[in-house]
């Protein structure tokens, strides 16, 4: 049954952000001057739930004012690094790897 739920879902997922329905992390960080998106995601707290994991690898890594915002959205780009005046754009399938699946 967990398979199936887990089929369900990505599907939802997926389409949900093909309609631009989807919630995502947003993440801005001051230093490094960077904006971060995490997602897709099926509801705003499965977003919330994982935004944890991002922030605490964030810090890991000397990020220092860090703020979050989940939102319904559908970005371009998921890293924008302004400090470097580029777009790093990661072509990631979701796997929903660090999302909790109930």
């Amino acid at each position: 049954m967990k398979t199936i739920w887990h089929n369900l879902k990505e599907v939802l997922i997926n389409t949900f952000d093909y309609l631009g329905l989807a919630w995502w992390v947003e993440i801005v960080t001051q230093n490094p001057r960077c904006t971060y998106y995490f997602g897709p995601f099926l509801s705003s707290s499965d977003a919330k739930l994982s935004s944890t994991g991002y922030i605490e690898d964030l810090e890991v890594e000397g990020a220092q004012g860090i703020a979050v915002n989940v939102k319904r959205c559908k970005p371009n780009t998921l890293t924008i690094a302004d400090d470097l005046g580029e777009k790093i754009d990661r072509k990631v399938q979701p796997t929903f790897g660090g999302q909790i699946l109930s």
